[in-house]
């Protein structure tokens, strides 16, 4: 990540007033890739006064302004995570939900041949794969 999600959204413009740089700063601490329940369980534990409004609202801001990117998984919750991360692909387990994040050279280059031979540069892409864990002894 290149600047912080606090120093980014000034840049912008966006007030930024102290819950919101709480809640700023719990997603760019995040590991995983957290709701907004999950945020405003973090959030608050950091300042009482937060209120899940003030987390939903905020987090929509953030993903309007392009300061976060929004994932949905399909298990009907979204989930975010900071959009100057750097690239990585998705492996979501289907029995816990647990993601995965990933990087790899052959799909990478796979993408870019595939794009090419449709007579396209590729810009992005977002990979995700949904799996279930391989029973050992079976």
């Amino acid at each position: 990540m290149s600047t912080s999600i606090i120093t980014r959204c000034e840049s912008m413009g966006l007030r930024m007033t102290g819950q919101r740089r709480i809640i700023a700063q719990v997603i760019e601490d995040s590991r995983d890739h957290p709701d907004v329940e999950e945020l405003f369980t973090r959030a608050s534990a950091l300042d009482g006064a937060i209120s899940i409004a003030t987390v939903y609202r905020t987090v929509k801001l953030f993903e309007e302004a392009g300061i976060l990117d929004k994932l949905e998984f399909g298990d009907g919750r979204a989930r975010y995570e900071d959009a100057e991360r750097d690239h990585h692909d998705h492996l979501i387990d289907l029995n816990s939900g647990k993601v995965i994040e990933f990087v790899d050279a052959e799909i990478e280059q796979l993408q870019e041949r595939i794009a090419k031979k449709l007579g396209y540069e590729l810009r992005g892409h977002r990979m995700e794969l949904y799996g279930v864990p391989i029973k050992k002894g079976d």
